[in-house]
C-alpha cells in the first residue's frame, strides 16, 4: 500500500513539473513571437512611408501597408467585430491550454502550435486597440511618428494593421486563348502579411500536419468534466 501510494506522489509531481514547463514553454513563445512582431511593426510604421518598397532580394521586399481587416489583408468584418472577436480568441486560447496542461498524451509541439497561434491573434490586437492612438498617418513621403501633438490618426480598437512581409517569388501573364484569364497579370506570392500572420499560419499548419490527434485528444480531455487537475495529475 505504501508503494502504492509513493508512485503516485511521484506521478503528480512528474506531471505537475510537465504541467509547469509546457506553461513557461507557451509563455515564453508568445512573448517572444509578440516582442519581435511589434519590434518589426513599430520599426516599419516609423521608418517607412506608406506604400514604400524596400528589396532585400529579387523574391523578398519590406512593403509597408496598413489593413483594416484580417490576415494578409482581407476585409471580411466590421473593424470593431474583429477587434474584439481576437479578443475573445486569444482569451479562449488561453484558456484552453491552461485547462489541458495536465492531459495525458498531448504531445508537446501540440502546445507549440497553440502558443504561435495565440501569440499571432494577440499581436495583431496591439495594433487594433492602440496604434491609432498612438500614431498618426501623414501622406508619403512623409513617415509616421508616436504620440504626434495633434494626436493619433484615430480612436481605441480604430487602428490598422501593419503589413511588411512581401514576397513576390514570380510572375507571369496568362495566356491570351486561357477562359476567364487570359491576357492578366498574375503575381505569386501578392500577400502582405507581418509576423503574427505567419505564426498563426505556421501553427495552424502545424496542428492540420502533425497534431490534429493531440486535438482531439485535448478538445476529450476538457469534455471530461468529471476529471478534476487533482485527478488528472495521477494519471
Amino acid at each position: 500500500m505504501r508503494e502504492r501510494s509513493d508512485y503516485i506522489e511521484i506521478n503528480k509531481l512528474e506531471n505537475t513539473q510537465r504541467a509547469t514547463n509546457l506553461m513557461w514553454l507557451v509563455c515564453g513563445i508568445a512573448i517572444l513571437v509578440v516582442i519581435a512582431d511589434q519590434a518589426m511593426k513599430i520599426w516599419v510604421k516609423t521608418s517607412f512611408y506608406m506604400g514604400e518598397d524596400l528589396p532585400i532580394t529579387s523574391w523578398w521586399h519590406l512593403k509597408f501597408i496598413e489593413n483594416n481587416g484580417m490576415a494578409f489583408g482581407l476585409e471580411l468584418w466590421n473593424k470593431f467585430v474583429l477587434t474584439f472577436g481576437r479578443i475573445i480568441a486569444v482569451c479562449l486560447f488561453i484558456w484552453f491550454v491552461f485547462k489541458i496542461r495536465y492531459a495525458p498524451g498531448i504531445r508537446t509541439g501540440f502546445f507549440v502550435a497553440m502558443a504561435l497561434i495565440t501569440a499571432g491573434a494577440a499581436g495583431n490586437i496591439f495594433d487594433c486597440v492602440f496604434y491609432g492612438v498612438i500614431f498618426n498617418n501623414p501622406m508619403p513621403p512623409e513617415i509616421a511618428v508616436a504620440f504626434p501633438p495633434e494626436g493619433g490618426y484615430a480612436g481605441w480598437f480604430e487602428g490598422r494593421v501593419v503589413d511588411m512581409m512581401y514576397f513576390p517569388l514570380f510572375d507571369f501573364y496568362w495566356p491570351d486563348w486561357m477562359p476567364f484569364v487570359g491576357g492578366s497579370y498574375f503575381e505569386f506570392f501578392q500577400y502582405i502579411f507581418n509576423i503574427a500572420d505567419a505564426s498563426i499560419c505556421v501553427g495552424v499548419a502545424l496542428l492540420i500536419i502533425f497534431y490534429s490527434s493531440d486535438a482531439s485528444a485535448a478538445f476529450n480531455y476538457i469534455g471530461k468534466k468529471n476529471i478534476t487537475d487533482e485527478e488528472a495529475k495521477e494519471k
